[in-house]
């Protein structure tokens, strides 16, 4: 009855948010406002060339709207390359926002990338060790294999949730000291603020229902190799 309860409350802090973001943009993604000059694209571009950011550029991608720091590329899906609604400027706005945190080496955005490149690695090893542990029980003559066990579950759980509670006030960052006072400055007229302001909560609530179901998935991998 435990693990049903906490399987509900992972699927509900996952895919409820996941409905709410989705419904939150495409409200606002419907058509194009009659004030903006330009696409998300073209803001992004202007953006980065107004901070003196010329080196990164600005690219379609099909897996989802990002910042790439390896590539120094802001990367935005084709409805908001293309699209002039209050969803592509504030979302093109928002990854501009990614940009300047790395422009301006700010400490949490450093340590986010690093720790997600250190997650890498370190699901790599965990799972060695999940494979490996009842060999290595058998070789130590130990009972049971939960202490490689254990180790190998914080590896791939343990380093991914981490990972997701740092990139929570990086995200909130990117949206709401970078990109909100932004676009505030003459980008939006003072009635388009709240709903730019919606988007950027909405796209937040989807990290903070990750953390929560990293945080639940964590819960209950060490409270099997507990038992």
């Amino acid at each position: 009855m435990v693990y049903l309860a906490v399987a509900l409350l992972i699927a509900a802090a996952i895919y409820l948010p996941q409905w709410w973001v989705q419904h939150v943009l495409a409200r606002y993604n419907r058509k194009p406002e009659a004030n903006f000059p330009g696409t998300g694209g073209e803001l992004a571009r202007h953006l980065l060339e107004r901070f003196g950011l010329d080196s990164v550029r600005v690219e379609t991608t099909e897996t989802g709207d990002h910042y790439d720091p390896n590539a120094r590329c802001v990367r935005l899906t084709r409805d908001k390359f293309e699209g002039q609604t209050l969803t592509a400027i504030t979302v093109a706005a928002h990854e501009c926002g990614h940009a300047l945190q790395h422009a301006g080496q700010e400490p949490l955005f450093r340590l986010r990338s690093r720790l997600a490149a250190s997650a890498v690695w370190a699901g790599r090893i965990g799972s060695l060790l999940l494979f490996a542990a009842p060999f290595l029980a058998f070789a130590a003559r130990a009972p049971s294999p939960a202490l490689a066990s254990i180790l190998g579950g914080f590896l791939i759980m343990g380093f991914g949730l981490l990972v997701q509670l740092v990139t929570l006030p990086v995200e909130l960052d990117a949206s709401f000291r970078k990109a909100l006072p932004l676009l505030e400055a003459g980008y939006l007229t003072s009635d388009q603020v709240p709903a730019a302001r919606r988007i950027l909560r909405a796209a937040a609530l989807t990290y903070v229902a990750a953390s929560l179901a990293g945080l639940l998935n964590f819960w209950r991998w060490m409270a099997v190799l507990r038992r």
